[in-house]
């Protein structure tokens, strides 16, 4: 069995969960089917449906199961990090913090204004 970086067995390379819980699902929908299909208590029961149901519910529970855990990817360690998703832009040179503060840098096309300390756009009929 392969092992992780951390030493343990990888847990999606097992087939014995899927196939376990394929094979519940699929004797759920056959005693049901087998009972539900009687149509009363005088009538034989339907075990040809119930084979049936049981084979097509084992089948599609496990497409579905493989189909997931084909899917599942864990995310690297770098991005528990905290890589920056959740940093605050006040703290970043020339982010939130810095915008309207004095010192802060006019950008091309605004005009200063000394009523708010900031900047507003240059009047371009001016």
């Amino acid at each position: 069995m392969a092992n992780s970086s951390s030493g343990g067995p990888q847990k999606r390379n097992s087939v014995k969960a899927p196939l376990i819980f394929s094979a519940v699902l699929a004797l759920v929908a056959g005693i049901a089917t087998m009972i539900f299909a009687t149509g009363g208590a005088d009538k034989e029961l339907r075990l040809d449906l119930a084979v049936t149901a049981a084979g097509i519910a084992f089948i599609v529970s496990l497409l579905i199961c493989s189909l997931l855990l084909m899917t599942e990817k864990p995310n690297p360690d770098h991005l528990s990090e905290g890589s920056g998703v959740h940093r605050s832009s006040a703290k970043i040179p020339g982010g939130a913090g810095s915008v309207g503060g004095p010192g802060a840098p006019v950008q091309p096309g605004t005009a200063p204004n000394a009523a708010d300390g900031g900047s507003r756009p240059a009047d371009p009929t001016a």
